[in-house]
């Protein structure tokens, strides 16, 4: 596990956060509760759009020590932020329980791609602004995990895709959880442009798969290429750090 230099956040960074997350979370309810009226969608999306988004602010809080000792949130966390706002109001859709219509995917995909348009912006910014820090880049990385996982389950509840597609989602978990067996996996990786662009492609894919002027069959080709580049690329990493963690053990032997 990482080693938290800054075993609590300063206060005016909580302070900076919290009203930043309380402002985010009633736009999240808002939308929601806007939603169920107009997409005739039932009170489980509202409740599970909420309940998404307070899981997604409690994990804030608890890791926004790695953001330390930066003062601000900051405009790039912001923008991730909106980014998990999405996220939770697509789970409040699959909570919903109904396959959504023609209509329906139209505005899952349109919102979709403006949160991928997004995805561009948040790492730009906080150079930009000088707010780099551990926490904004896992935080991206992991609103970039529930986007993908809640948007194959969406597809595949449209009935564009099999079960399988849901292995686009899982992958990054299974990964978190083979760190946890083998400790060689759990190392830090280096930012790779390719990491990025993959999972930028497999959101598309799914995005492109789940708006309706794709059939199922082309729906199914989109999310098996997604599938494939993101099984290439994590058992690229997964190699990498197997024999990175072959040679620390090598070297200590010698």
């Amino acid at each position: 596990m990482t080693r938290i230099d800054h075993p609590e956040p300063p206060r005016a960074l909580l302070i900076d956060a919290g009203w930043r997350l309380a402002l985010a979370g009633t736009g999240a309810a808002a939308a929601g509760l806007a939603l169920m009226a107009l997409g005739g969608l039932g009170w489980r999306m509202p409740a599970g759009a909420t309940a998404g988004y307070a899981g997604i602010a409690a994990l804030i809080l608890v890791g926004l020590a790695q953001h330390a000792p930066h003062r601000r949130f900051g405009a790039a966390n912001t923008v991730t932020l909106a980014r998990a706002v999405a996220a939770a109001l697509f789970i409040g859709v699959l909570c919903d329980g109904a396959a959504p219509g023609p209509d329906g995917r139209w505005l899952l995909a349109l919102a979709g791609t403006a949160a991928l348009l997004l995805d561009g912006v948040d790492g730009w910014a906080a150079r930009k602004t000088g707010l780099a820090s551990r926490f904004g880049a896992r935080f991206d990385m992991e609103v970039d995990a529930l986007f993908m996982l809640v948007l194959a389950a969406l597809v595949w509840r449209a009935g564009q895709a099999g079960g399988w597609v849901l292995t686009a989602g899982l992958l990054r978990y299974i990964f978190l959880g083979a760190g946890w067996l083998w400790p060689a996996l759990a190392a830090p990786l280096p930012p790779l442009f390719r990491r990025k662009a993959i999972c930028v492609a497999g959101i598309a894919a799914l995005l492109a798969a789940l708006a309706p002027p794709s059939g199922p069959g082309t729906a199914r080709l989109l999310c098996l290429a997604g599938v494939g580049l993101l099984c290439y690329s994590f058992a690229a990493d997964t190699v990498r750090l197997l024999t990175a963690g072959r040679q620390r053990r090598a070297a200590v032997t010698t």
